[in-house]
């Protein structure tokens, strides 16, 4: 599941252990950005499209139900 904002995506990805949240996080900003400049040529001059932070959190203490709700509330942007 996704969602855009203006300024940030929202992501809920279920991954196996044998890869860290880094891992993970650096894998979709890298194909997210060769997709862009495949699509938009003119982003090749730009030396980064994304920055390098990121936020995670797990889910263990909400269900999957109530963190799709927040992502899909429009009154947290």
């Amino acid at each position: 599941m996704k969602e855009i904002a203006p300024d940030h995506v929202h992501l809920l990805v279920e991954y196996d252990n044998n890869h860290s949240i880094t891992d993970v996080a650096r894998a979709f900003k890298g194909r997210s950005s060769r997709y862009l400049r495949q699509e938009f040529p003119e982003l090749l001059k730009l030396p980064s499209l994304l920055s390098r932070s990121y936020f995670y959190e797990t889910t263990g203490k909400i269900s999957t139900a109530k963190i799709k709700a927040y992502i899909e509330d429009p009154h947290h942007y």
